[in-house]
């Protein structure tokens, strides 16, 4: 069996659409106007009662599961995504004991949205910081031997 995806049930489908391929950047691969994929393997849809033949009750800020994407500058996103307006932040960025910074909000249907550092900027970053690879290595959890291909870059 493989993994197929996460589908997002919504009540707006344009404004969610809108929001996931011009703010959070995602390729649209389909768009069947109550359904819309994405190229990284979710979706939307709107009208889920027509899909499974009945009504089935909608609960927003479940906070069962979150969305998690990663980018290489942090702050930017940061930025990016407060500039929205009504949006709800759970945090702003913070930084975890392994290096990575990460914030998490609410999209409008209020599904956790995360956004971390890759860990190749984190690796990246410490090294400019001038951390030895060992000292990187014990804090990302990370092999010496993976660290030291960003040495270069």
């Amino acid at each position: 069996m493989k993994f197929g995806g996460v589908l997002l049930i919504v009540k707006d489908i344009n404004k969610s659409k809108k929001f996931y391929e011009d703010v959070m950047e995602q390729k649209i691969t389909l768009d069947l106007g109550e359904h819309v994929s994405f190229e990284n393997g979710f979706g939307l849809q709107s009208n889920y009662k027509a899909i499974i033949g009945y009504d089935l009750p909608i609960y927003q800020q479940s906070n069962n599961f979150q969305l998690y994407f990663e980018v290489n500058d942090i702050k930017q996103w940061e930025s990016k995504i407060n500039r929205i307006g009504n949006i709800e932040f759970l945090h702003y960025i913070k930084e975890y004991p392994w290096g990575q910074r990460t914030f998490r909000f609410y999209d409008f249907d209020k599904n956790i949205i995360e956004i971390s550092e890759s860990m190749e900027s984190v690796i990246k970053r410490l090294l400019k910081q001038g951390l030895a690879l060992e000292e990187i290595s014990k804090r990302t959890m990370y092999p010496v031997e993976f660290i030291t291909q960003f040495q270069q870059l």
